[in-house]
């Protein structure tokens, strides 16, 4: 969803904003980020990933179509947003880096194809889809009972939401904990809909609603946040993980899914429904999940806790709007 994407515009930004709130530092000499004073790997976000690559498997590759095998290529979109960790221009401020770009690349490797990406709007993804121009999209696309009638889905990570806070703050569990307390989100998000039932459930109980502080800028967010103008953020888990792993000011509260208790969100590859190639994205990613190398990609990217047993295909999404 658009709305899920973080606000970043560039990693110089990001290291921008992380110096602005106090919160982590940039090495040059090493191209990493990491909280000040600490001493540890940090994050990677020079153009050298030295990314992890898989070899082919040739019953995975066995289920692509024909077509595909034969030319040989596999034609990613992805989102021009600069959203770390899944998405965001290295220190060169042209490499585009990040878990999205390093697991499709392994997706490639395993069908023994070249990746070919192409960084485009938000809404140009699904324009791409439905021209064939891509073969899939990598990029944090959530299932949507909505998108299910246009697109097939192979499920490789949960769309998990996170309440960010100071450290020591308490554990955001459910509606009950942020009673009373001012919680921002960015506006026409899913995270806005949760907190919005959230403090009419506490309203019902009884209790305080929630003071909902509404931010689009992330840098904004962290601000309020390390001023105590606001006692908690909700907004993508991946995000809010990066920040806690590179600022070391905050901390994750709580995590709930992406589409509140109604199900589980889930974040897949995404194709052109009936393609004949959903199948072997689910194939390669449940192939790279049992060789260990899915898990090494999430776990540099501190995205551990979202990783899926396997890959669905076309689970259930997230309902429809209501009107």
């Amino acid at each position: 969803m658009p709305s899920r994407r973080t606000l970043l515009t560039a990693a110089a930004t990001l290291v921008a904003s992380a110096t602005l709130a106090a919160c982590g530092t940039s090495d040059a000499a090493d191209n990493t980020v990491r909280p000040e004073g600490h001493q540890g790997a940090g994050i990677n976000i020079g153009p050298d990933q030295d990314r992890i690559r898989g070899k082919k498997n040739d019953a995975a590759a066995a289920k692509l179509p024909a077509a595909i095998r034969e030319r040989g290529t596999l034609r990613i979109g992805a989102s021009a947003d600069a959203s770390p960790p899944l998405g965001f221009y290295a220190t060169d401020d042209k490499t585009r880096i990040g878990s999205e770009i390093d697991l499709a690349t392994l997706v490639a490797d395993t069908l023994g194809l070249k990746v070919e990406f192409e960084a485009v709007s938000w809404e140009n993804l699904f324009v791409g889809l439905d021209s064939s121009k891509f073969d899939a999209v990598f990029s944090n696309v959530t299932v949507t009972e909505e998108r299910k009638e246009k697109y097939d889905f192979a499920t490789y990570r949960l769309d998990d939401l996170a309440f960010e806070t100071k450290k020591g703050a308490g554990a955001i569990e459910g509606p009950a904990d942020v009673a009373g307390k001012k919680i921002s989100v960015s506006s026409g998000t899913n995270q806005e809909k949760i907190l919005v039932d959230w403090s009419e459930q506490n309203e019902k109980a009884g209790r305080e609603p929630v003071d909902i502080v509404y931010f689009q800028k992330d840098t904004d967010y962290y601000l309020a946040l390390q001023s105590g103008r606001i006692d908690a953020h909700l907004g993508p888990h991946p995000s809010a993980a990066y920040h806690v792993a590179s600022a070391g000011q905050t901390e994750i509260a709580g995590k709930l899914s992406g589409g509140g208790d109604q199900v589980q969100g889930k974040i897949a590859a995404t194709t052109k429904k009936d393609s004949g190639l959903v199948e072997a994205y689910a194939a390669a990613i449940d192939h790279v999940i049992a060789d260990g190398s899915y898990a090494k990609v999430l776990d540099r990217w501190g995205l551990a806790s979202e990783a899926v047993p396997k890959s669905e295909i076309n689970p259930p999404g997230l309902p429809k709007p209501r009107d």
